[in-house]
């Protein structure tokens, strides 16, 4: 009977650690959830009102060429996700806890 007990026990305590895991993984976000993230970070850093081509003026007309992105110099916001490098989501996930 004593064994019976401690080999249950054994197996809930090895099923425990393995549902803790699998969540531990599971809760990983993606690389693509991360570069939507930033992007949304970086549009919402911008003061003015076209960081990006695909947004809209105050008229409700697309920013286009008048965006920050499409201008030289100056501020440059994040837009697009082939504009979000490999080190910009390690960066991400160094500082937000998530490996």
């Amino acid at each position: 009977m004593k064994i019976t007990l401690a080999v249950a026990m054994v197996f809930a305590m090895t099923l425990f650690s393995f549902s803790t895991l699998s969540m531990a993984k599971s809760s990983r976000i993606s690389d693509e959830q991360i570069k939507e993230k930033i992007i949304q970070a970086s549009i919402a850093a911008y003061s003015g009102n076209c960081p990006c081509p695909y947004n809209s003026t105050r008229n409700g007309s697309q920013c286009g060429k008048r965006s920050a992105w499409s201008r030289a110099g100056g501020y440059s916001p994040i837009c697009y996700k082939g504009d979000v490098s490999r080190k910009m989501i390690d960066d991400w996930r160094m500082k937000n806890g998530n490996k």
